[in-house]
């Protein structure tokens, strides 16, 4: 059996995963991790786990051979919960949570989750490994110092900076991060003094063709180009957009398989962009990231090379 974590409000992406599963007559089990509170009936012990969901079906951690970690969203607090023990329902329903995932730990993973979860933190660290593994990235600091953010700004980004949160912002009702990128201009510098409260990250602008969204299993890419070159995100701008199939080159592309493997990770959506320069610059990789626009709008079998990714690492106890 596989499991598959995720969150109530996600689709398309895990409904052909599980399609392909049934096709290949694999068992499957879809645990919502949001919903992992006092709706499921959970026993754990120091080896397994048992699990009733809110709809009567059982799962066995015994039964369980692999694990593909799609998404995990806030454990939701029923309403009629008194807001004093709010906190401490949350405290121990995510200790439960950890416990119950800790029992899986020495099965196959799409990605390892130590590592999934070292890497989507650190976004700094992405960087250095990038670099490590002869990647162009941009000149960036992370900081809170309003001194170091203006210095920054006059001798590297040459009167435009793009600043972003390292972590989240919002989920979209399909999961899918909504990051919180802004363009930074002389005359925004004005209002830099408040960044003590909330660290950014800040990145010169660099001139763009076009931005890419490449999708990593265990050395294949499914590589979608999309024609935004005047916002700072695609995924926040408004306009005629589209996908269209992309080939990385092939130094690239080698690049990017020997930065995956030194991260540890199996699967990534990794974005770049394509300078006007030239050059390839890596931006990050997220180990939960959106890959659903690309099998929709452009063919590719990324559910179906998820899924052969696990069942062959499964049945090599990889």
């Amino acid at each position: 059996m596989i499991l598959c974590i995720t969150h109530s409000q996600d689709f398309y992406n895990v409904d052909i995963f599980f399609e392909y599963l049934q096709s290949q007559n694999i068992p499957y089990f879809r645990l919502n991790s949001d919903r992992l509170n006092h709706l499921q009936k959970i026993s754990i012990n120091h080896d397994s786990f048992t699990l009733i969901d809110e709809f009567g079906n059982c799962l066995n951690s015994k039964d369980v051979k692999g694990v593909w970690h799609r998404k995990s969203w806030k454990i939701s607090v029923p309403e009629e919960l008194d807001e004093n023990f709010e906190k401490i329902f949350l405290k121990e329903y995510v200790s439960l949570r950890n416990n119950l995932l800790t029992i899986l730990q020495d099965i196959p993973w799409i990605n390892p989750l130590d590592l999934e979860e070292k890497i989507d933190i650190n976004k700094m660290y992405q960087l250095k490994i990038a670099k490590r593994n002869n990647l162009t990235i941009p000149e960036t600091i992370f900081s809170n110092d309003e001194s170091e953010i203006r210095h920054f700004f006059s001798d590297v980004c040459n009167g435009k900076a793009i600043a972003k949160l390292h972590g989240v912002l919002t989920k979209s009702m399909s999961g899918e991060n909504l990051l919180s990128t802004t363009i930074i201009q002389e005359e925004n510098l004005e209002f830099i003094s408040d960044i003590m409260y909330c660290p950014m990250i800040f990145q010169p602008y660099i001139d763009k063709e076009y931005e890419l969204r490449i999708t990593y299993v265990d050395g294949d890419f499914f590589t979608g180009k999309i024609n935004n070159s005047d916002n700072a995100d695609w995924r926040v701008a408004q306009g005629n957009y589209f996908w269209s199939e992309y080939q990385l080159p092939e130094n690239i592309e080698k690049n990017l398989a020997s930065m995956m493997q030194e991260m540890g990770l199996y699967f990534g959506a990794i974005d770049m962009i394509k300078g006007k320069d030239g050059e390839y610059y890596f931006l990050e990789v997220n180990p939960q990231g959106e890959w659903g626009m690309l099998q929709k709008e452009l063919g590719f079998p990324i559910a179906q090379r998820i899924a052969d990714n696990l069942i062959k690492r499964m049945n090599t106890n990889e």
